[in-house]
């Protein structure tokens, strides 16, 4: 399969306030976005790809470094580019990097308007349909009434849930990978504790620490540990590191004896390195804040019964964080609302990591379901 080669990010501004669920309201903001394949005449063939956790706009391609060389590939270029399961000789592709983020859209880094200084701390709590809203906002300015799909893992799942709730006439189909409706109690407990590991580094300063000209290092480093464990199944831990000694015998001390030990304290040193602390604080409180249903006294039957996309949820076997059984619920929900759902859950080792993988099934379906957008398109002239 051809590569995208080199991409450039965009960025637009927002002049106009934007009204947050919070009751807040954001002064002036710029998204951060990157676009890959060509937007047809009927403007019928865009796919917004919502980004989960750690991520951002870079979907796909590479960018280039100082010289002009090709580095850092997009978090799903295997997903995404020409000939793949997301073709873009097909599709306009769309990456949008969310508010509040620390990789270009308008975020705790960047300077309030009303200060001059770095939001910090100030910068407003933000949610999913905050996201979502500000993403139909970059749609219109793209002249884009309608996208052929919103797609998504994880935290980008929830995002293109949101979009069946929030704009169910403005995408056609909705494609949510290793998802749920809501975080379990389990879930939100571990959110807290690696929020916790940052609000009580002493260099976190209270959300102010860019006027120290420090980073709350420690405390990234325990939160990315905590996240990342979540992030793997025990089959697949298990099999890469088992209980391998980096020097073949025990230290009797506390410093890294597990190879397992020394990959997370590897994973945990490079976040720190470039993920900014109030971001992650932000970003785990809009995964926590996440449950549609909730208006509707826990019913997401009813919660969903004003969608009008049709449906391609996948979950994996051994992804103990966001269990298919979440995914089975929102499958259940939408049959019970009439919907039109494809499901697939695949028996892969990756734990929830999974959805970022090249499991040849898991590929096999996605590719297969966006071949059914595709004919759709074309008999009805629009493609």
């Amino acid at each position: 399969m051809k590569s995208l080669g080199i991409v450039t990010p965009q960025s637009m501004l927002f002049p106009q306030p934007l009204a947050l669920q919070s009751g807040a309201t954001l002064a002036g903001y710029s998204l951060t976005y990157e676009t890959y394949g060509t937007l047809n005449a009927a403007r019928s063939n865009a796919v917004l790809v919502c980004h989960a956790l750690n991520a951002s706009h870079h979907v796909a391609g590479m960018h280039a470094d100082v010289d002009g060389a090709p580095v850092s590939p997009g978090w799903w270029d295997n997903m995404v580019g020409p000939g793949k399961p997301l073709d873009t000789d097909r599709f306009f592709v769309i990456g949008v990097n969310n508010l509040g983020s620390c990789f270009g859209s308008t975020g705790p880094m960047h300077p309030d308007p009303a200060t001059g200084k770095p939001y910090g701390a100030s910068f407003p709590v933000v949610t999913v349909e905050d996201w979502v809203k500000a993403q139909a906002l970059l749609a219109d300015a793209l002249g884009i009434a309608q996208f052929a799909a919103v797609m998504g893992g994880s935290l980008g799942g929830m995002q293109a849930l949101a979009w069946t709730l929030l704009f169910p006439s403005r995408l056609r189909h909705c494609v949510v990978i290793a998802s749920t409706p809501k975080l379990s109690a389990q879930n939100i407990a571990f959110n807290d504790v690696a929020r916790q590991a940052i609000l009580t580094d002493p260099d976190f300063h209270g959300g102010d620490f860019y006027a120290h000209g420090v980073v709350p290092k420690n405390g990234l480093r325990v939160a990315r540990m905590v996240g990342h464990i979540t992030y793997l199944s025990d089959d697949d831990m298990a099999e890469k590191f088992g209980r391998d000694l980096r020097s073949g015998d025990y230290q009797f001390g506390f410093g890294v004896d597990f190879e397992i030990e020394s990959y997370l304290r590897y994973q945990g040193d490079k976040f720190a390195g470039y993920f900014d602390a109030n971001t992650y604080l932000l970003i785990t409180k809009a995964l926590d804040y996440f449950d549609p249903a909730r208006a509707y006294g826990g019913d997401l039957t009813k919660a969903l019964a004003k969608t009008e996309a049709e449906f391609l949820l996948v979950s994996f076997q051994t992804d103990w964080r966001f269990a298919p059984e979440r995914s089975r619920e929102m499958v259940q929900a939408l049959v019970n609302n009439r919907r039109r759902v494809t499901y697939a859950e695949i028996d892969a080792p990756h734990g929830h990591d999974a959805f970022l993988q090249d499991d040849t099934r898991y590929m096999n379906v996605v590719r297969s379901y966006y071949q059914k957008v595709w004919n759709a398109l074309q008999s009805e002239g629009r493609a």
